[in-house]
């Protein structure tokens, strides 16, 4: 059986910082835990993402154009030009992404029905079902990490990281501001 992880369970940051400690007077052995934390789950949350992906026969840049889509509610669909806008792709970068899940049948690009020269991607059910099937499987790795977490603490963990991100894409403090928002299938996934 394993052992329960607990916040005084040494892990592989505290030997990153013990041995930096040794080397770098100037270092904040604090400041540093906290990233190199936040650096080691953000490598591991894409990693899962990536093997999720995988497992499901998808590409990110696939599942992105399934997320967008997705997120548009029904009947889930747009122009090729506000998915490309959406993802922030060119017309042909986006047209190359659209051929291999239209193949597989997870959209279908049709001619509107006012206009024929305008183009309309639509989820259809099987596309649907593997964003759905994908989301879910991504929610039992991440309830699976948080798993270790009380409501409270993930309470607690959330508005603290609130806090950083604010700072971050407000500047405030000092800070200049960044232009990054998360990439996520329940968030701005860009």
């Amino acid at each position: 059986m394993t052992e329960r992880a607990d916040a005084s369970t040494p892990d592989s940051v505290d030997r990153h910082v013990a041995l930096w400690s040794g080397e770098l007077d100037r270092m904040d052995p604090v400041k540093e835990a906290i990233f190199a934390r936040l650096a080691v789950l953000a490598r591991h949350a894409d990693r899962a993402r990536r093997d999720t992906l995988l497992s499901g026969g998808l590409q990110r840049g696939q599942f992105k154009i399934l997320l967008m889509l997705r997120r548009l509610g029904p009947p889930y669909e747009a122009s090729p030009s506000q998915l490309a806008d959406m993802l922030g792709l060119t017309r042909g970068a986006l047209s190359a992404r659209l051929g291999p899940i239209e193949d597989v049948g997870l959209i279908t690009r049709s001619a509107g029905t006012a206009d024929r020269r305008r183009v309309r991607v639509r989820l259809t059910a099987a596309g649907y079902e593997a964003f759905e099937r994908h989301a879910a499987s991504e929610d039992e790795g991440e309830n699976a990490l948080l798993a270790v977490l009380s409501p409270a603490e993930r309470q607690t963990l959330a508005g603290l990281l609130r806090k950083l991100v604010v700072a971050a894409e407000t500047g405030s403090d000092g800070i200049s501001p960044s232009p990054y928002r998360p990439r996520r299938s329940r968030s701005d996934a860009t």
